[in-house]
């Protein structure tokens, strides 16, 4: 799979960390620890194969329903995880935008948050979005409260990140086969595969395959081949 073959604007959905901690007898928390780690690898690997946008969806708006102690778990290693990551990021040209809402989210990791997009703002290596605090058909609710245009372009306009460009490709670990309110406006064509590895497992040569099967692909777009 080539830069010029392969999708460009990938979304994934990261899931299985809590299966995988115990799976191992291991407490949550060194689930979610393992996931952050593979999806910072996954992310490298992206800028060698040619992605432009990565998205991976971190927290949804779902997850505040977890038991208090894995929602703060989340939150304190989210927020250690932007500290000290993202100076390395912006070395590496990595873009960072964080798409969701921010209410209900604590003014701390919401300036951290705001401190990582403005630092690396002008980075064109790869631009890395992060759904937290996302539920698709929230972004679509808080779009249309400001919409009064005509076109879908228009309200794209209004959407989270209106920059980003349609997901080409749609990836979810763990075996299970459905978007869980994930980019619903923007997954409108998005070609999905579905892995069985749990994300902790989710290696390089797990990730070329599903591009490699994005490039069997025939998309058509609601047009007929010529007989």
């Amino acid at each position: 799979m080539t830069a010029a073959t392969g999708p460009r604007y990938v979304a994934i959905i990261t899931d299985g960390n809590g299966r995988w901690a115990q799976s191992r007898g291991l407490p949550v928390r060194e689930g979610h620890k393992a996931g952050a780690d593979i999806v910072k690898a996954r992310l490298r690997d992206a800028v060698e194969l040619g992605v432009k946008e990565l998205t991976v969806f971190s927290f949804s708006t779902e997850n505040w329903s977890r038991s208090p102690e894995e929602v703060a778990g989340l939150m304190e290693m989210f927020s250690q995880r932007i500290v000290e990551e993202t100076p390395e990021l912006n070395d590496e040209g990595v873009k960072m935008r964080f798409i969701g809402r921010r209410e209900g989210v604590s003014e701390k990791l919401q300036r951290q948050m705001e401190e990582a997009e403005a630092l690396t703002a002008a980075n064109d290596t790869i631009t890395f979005f992060i759904a937290f605090n996302y539920g698709g058909r929230a972004e679509i609710i808080d779009a249309a409260r400001e919409f009064d245009g005509t076109t879908e372009e228009e309200f794209r306009q209004h959407l989270y990140a209106p920059e980003m460009n349609d997901p080409e490709l749609l990836i979810r670990t763990s075996g299970e086969q459905r978007i869980s309110n994930y980019l619903l406006w923007q997954c409108a064509y998005s070609e999905f595969v579905f892995r069985d590895e749990l994300w902790p497992d989710f290696t390089r040569e797990a990730f070329e395959e599903s591009l490699e099967e994005y490039g069997r692909r025939q998309r058509r777009f609601g047009t007929r081949e010529p007989a």
